[in-house]
């Protein structure tokens, strides 16, 4: 019924007076790991600072017109010749790849997603209507205007590996996390207990823009108006919380890290009914899945 989890300030993976002191428009969760927040979204840098070209990766690709946000700060952060070795996508939201086609054009790399979320890249499939019946807020009653897509990426795209490795990213693999959109991935790294879990869960409440401009560290489901198959979302959230994670860097709100983390995911993944599905909805009882052809809307 789209209740929150609070967390608290302390268990913030990212910190200020490193970022103040850096100064390259990134907020630094790891030596290894950054992120961007760009208005109600969240990109990922993963690869050390000075990285050479090719030396780095980009996961997700923020909203449209942010790709000179994105350039800049990576520009700043790795060297101004250094591009990624490639973007990765969680998913293909319209907020996850505004800035696609500009950066990977710009910057001559490959994309990829898994299988399933390819016709959303291609050109050949929109997803489905949002839902803003579920409440909470003014980014949900606002999202049947937000673009469905498709976006057109074809000669770049590439397809996650079926073995779960992730090609660009040694030491890293995608798990698959469906429900928010058929082909989402989250991106593990066992030696660190490192997650990237895109829109799985998140830590601000994405359904109101007043909590996602303040960031309140709070503990969610998915983002209620896109989520089309509830179901498949509780098993994502199960799925991740087995992991036992110390850090988590989600699309939308702070890095979280440590046991109060883990203890709020737990609590989420046990309780996902009552926490995290609203009482209504168009997806609540009818789910748009993949299987049926109904996760892609032409």
């Amino acid at each position: 019924m789209g209740r929150q989890i609070p967390l608290d300030d302390r268990t913030r993976a990212d910190d200020p007076r490193r970022d103040a002191a850096r100064d390259d428009g990134t907020h630094e969760v790891l030596p290894d790991l950054a992120y961007q927040r760009l208005a109600i979204v969240n990109v990922c840098f993963v690869g050390p600072i000075g990285a050479a070209d090719g030396g780095w990766v980009l996961v997700d690709a923020g909203l449209f017109g942010t790709a000179a946000l994105i350039r800049s700060a990576a520009a700043r952060r790795f060297g101004e010749a250094s591009r990624p070795s490639a973007i990765v996508l969680t998913h293909a939201h319209f907020d996850h790849v505004g800035a696609l086609e500009t950066l990977a054009d710009a910057w001559d790399v490959p994309i990829y997603a898994h299988p399933l979320e390819h016709p959303y890249l291609t050109g050949d499939a929109a997803y489905p209507a949002p839902d803003p019946t579920v409440g909470g807020g003014l980014m949900a009653l606002a999202s049947p205007l937000y673009p469905r897509g498709p976006v057109d990426v074809r000669t770049r795209l590439r397809a996650l590996p079926a073995d779960g490795s992730v090609p660009v990213l040694p030491g890293w693999c995608w798990i698959a996390t469906p429900s928010h959109s058929a082909g989402h991935v989250s991106l593990w790294r066992e030696a660190d207990a490192t997650l990237i879990v895109g829109d799985a869960f998140v830590t601000t409440k994405q359904e109101s823009v007043y909590a996602a401009a303040m960031q309140t560290p709070e503990l969610h489901g998915p983002p209620m108006y896109y989520t089309t198959d509830w179901e498949a979302s509780a098993a994502s959230v199960r799925r991740l919380a087995a992991l036992e994670p110390e850090i988590v860097m989600a699309g939308h709100g702070r890095p979280m890290r440590g046991a109060a983390l883990r203890d709020a995911l737990r609590l989420l993944a046990d309780n996902f009914a009552e926490i995290a599905v609203p009482e209504h909805g168009r997806y609540v009882d009818t789910p748009a899945r993949a299987a049926d052809g109904t996760a892609y809307v032409r």
